[in-house]
């Protein structure tokens, strides 16, 4: 393709060379320039792409996207630009023929309830029909292809492959987890998303290599609600008003406020041995029942989430009822049946926001014991670990302490100073190390009416020690354990 046509959308400044180079690929990976490749110089956390470019030239390398002066071969095309991954989430766009276009894009952000919520709406447009796609934290749908996920939000270069080959699928309708991180980096720009949605802000994702405040991380959350035709939003969250700055779509809203458009009105726990759920009333723009098999008052609003969007789509109440009583999503608060007197689930909650947030939740369902077994990452904030510790220790009868990823560190020290923060509270435990044998005492140990939350790994199947990841998912160990193994 000539470079004049990757250009379209971008404002440029040719340093040297002639917009007519045919380019033969594009990438940012030094690693894989070869001979007509357009190199992208992007200034990372952790490198800056300007100093490759010896190494991509040399390769072969034709065009060079930089935000510097620098000096390069004199048949080599080097074109300046502001911002170089702002450009290259254009450029992707141009590369594949500007596969968004072609179809109808959703993009959900906010700090908790995505992923949850883009397979509830895959599950409901999918029972009405449509052949949709989906991007996020645990992995990429294409059709029966499933991809495993790096990134909640893929770089652009990737987002743009994938958009093309759902098109080339006979995808029309892809749902896509927008992460803060992903907007700020420029990975969606370009994309003109359908619809945008808004789920709710919590301070999270604020550090040095992330966001340095939590007004820089909801001014990034924002940027999306400048980049769709219809905003869909939470009414009941307290920072919507920032969230709106500068907003140029049309905007909804729902949530339990009577101010809503589209409303939850009489929520109901449902709880049975070894079942537990949530059941409601939807009012507003629409009006029927609602019976969702994952617990929790965040499960209302993932819920309510995805019929606002899918009305857009005009799906049958009837679909939509049917899909959400179906719906699972891996590694969140994803019940596995062990048992007819108790409950088991697994889920993804990795810090003390997640945790509390889902133990005050089951709390509700009033069970026997809640007993809560989890880890924490090795090579990661010693203060997660003393604050997890203190809201298990708070909030669980029992809590079961184990191995999570220790990485590079030792499972022990881990654990001793989840240690730490547990015995700042009244909290019962046990420290095993073993997760396989953490669970099975869980599991051997459980009480009628009790409540067992595997937290932490969620949809990961893996265990990451001294640089290796090791296979291990909980639903297989959970198997083995129920078959004696």
């Amino acid at each position: 393709m000539k470079l004049e046509k990757l250009l379209e959308r971008i404002t440029y400044r040719c340093l040297q060379g002639s917009l007519e180079t045919e380019v033969t690929d594009i990438t940012n990976d030094s690693r894989k320039a070869k001979e007509g490749s357009l190199f992208f110089c992007i200034k990372g956390a952790v490198t800056d792409g300007h100093k490759y470019i010896p190494d991509v030239t040399a390769q072969g390398a034709k065009v060079l996207i930089v935000e510097d002066e620098v000096e390069a071969p004199q048949d080599v095309t080097v074109i300046r630009v502001e911002d170089s991954r702002y450009a290259m989430a254009l450029i992707s766009a141009a590369w594949y023929d500007y596969p968004a276009e072609k179809l109808k894009v959703i993009g959900i952000t906010g700090t908790k309830g995505k992923t949850t919520t883009t397979y509830m709406v895959k599950s409901i447009l999918e029972s009405a029909g449509y052949r949709v796609g989906l991007i996020g934290t645990i992995e990429i749908i294409i059709g029966e292809e499933h991809i495993h996920a790096e990134n909640t939000t893929p770089e652009s270069i990737l987002v743009q492959q994938y958009l093309n080959r759902m098109v080339k699928a006979g995808i029309q309708i892809v749902v896509m987890e927008v992460a803060s991180q992903g907007l700020m980096l420029h990975r969606t720009a370009g994309i003109p998303f359908e619809i945008g949605i808004f789920t709710n802000i919590e301070p999270d994702h604020i550090g040095p290599a992330e966001h340095q405040s939590f007004e820089h991380y909801l001014s990034c959350k924002s940027m999306l609600f400048r980049q769709c035709k219809l905003g869909i939003m939470n009414a009941d969250d307290p920072h919507l008003p920032q969230i709106l700055e500068g907003h140029t779509c049309d905007v909804e809203t729902f949530g339990f406020s009577p101010d809503a458009d589209l409303r939850a009105e009489d929520m109901e726990l449902v709880s049975r041995p070894g079942y537990l759920g949530i059941a409601y009333h939807v009012t507003g723009k629409m009006d029927f029942a609602v019976e969702i098999d994952i617990p929790g008052k965040f499960s209302v609003y993932n819920s309510l989430t995805a019929i606002a969007i899918c009305r857009h789509f005009h799906v049958a109440v009837e679909d939509i009822q049917k899909a959400l009583k179906q719906v699972q999503v891996k590694g969140r608060v994803e019940m596995v049946k062990v048992s007819d007197q108790f409950t088991l689930m697994i889920d993804y909650a990795h810090n003390a926001m997640a945790l509390e947030s889902l133990l005050t939740t089951l709390r509700e369902y009033r069970p026997h014991r809640i007993v809560c077994m989890f880890g924490c990452g090795g090579n990661r904030s010693k203060l997660r670990r003393y604050e997890m510790g203190e809201v298990s220790g708070r909030q669980a009868d029992l809590t079961v302490i184990t191995s999570d990823n220790p990485r590079y560190e030792k499972p022990e020290d881990i654990i001793a100073d989840i240690v730490t923060g547990i015995e700042k509270t009244d909290g019962k435990y046990v420290t095993i190390p073993d997760r396989k044998e953490a669970i099975a005492y869980t599991i051997h140990h459980g009480e009628p009416g009790d409540i067992i939350v595997l937290a932490g790994k969620g949809h990961e199947d893996y265990q990451e020690i001294q640089g290796k990841k090791y296979p291990m998912d909980e639903r297989v160990l959970i198997q083995e354990i129920l078959a004696g193994k």
